[in-house]
């Protein structure tokens, strides 16, 4: 009798967001194949409950480097300091060159571009990420956060 052989396949989660209803707040919920990768799609959603937002000319590249205590604060961090470049210099972060993201420290070099005003339709305020139901779990092929922005 000939042997059956079984092929397993990893699974990897794709990057992506995905919003979801909170009490007077807007949650994102992101899922990505390791941490580094959290990124963009976490960006993307933080901008997407801002609205829509064209990015216009290119602006200064951003380097952040931020300590903490562990990657859901890290990841946490890394958006309110998205909604300060947001709020105080009209720019958004469109690519991300470099990424060290471990369990106490994220760095990140990414390039950045002005809003464009005349393109962009803002629905509502984002006033900071929260670190209420803030998480980073292990699911299968991947990384899954769960980040509440107050509105």
């Amino acid at each position: 009798m000939p042997r059956t052989r079984i092929a397993r396949t990893l699974s990897i989660v794709q990057a992506s967001y995905e919003h979801f209803d909170h009490t007077a707040d807007m949650g994102i919920r992101v899922r990505a194949a390791d941490l580094p990768q959290l990124l963009a799609p976490a960006a993307k959603g933080l901008y997407a409950a801002i609205g829509v937002l064209e990015p216009g000319a290119a602006a200064d590249p951003v380097t952040l480097e931020l300590t903490g205590a562990e990657p859901a604060v890290l990841l946490r961090d890394y958006l309110n300091e998205l909604l300060i470049l947001f709020e105080r210099d009209g720019r958004m972060v469109t690519a991300i060159d470099e990424v060290d993201f471990t369990h106490d420290r994220l760095a990140v070099t990414a390039r950045t571009a002005l809003i464009d005003e005349e393109r962009s339709a803002y629905h509502r305020e984002v006033k900071a990420i929260t670190y209420h139901e803030l998480a980073i779990r292990e699911v299968a092929g991947g990384f899954e956060a769960t980040l509440i922005v107050d509105i």
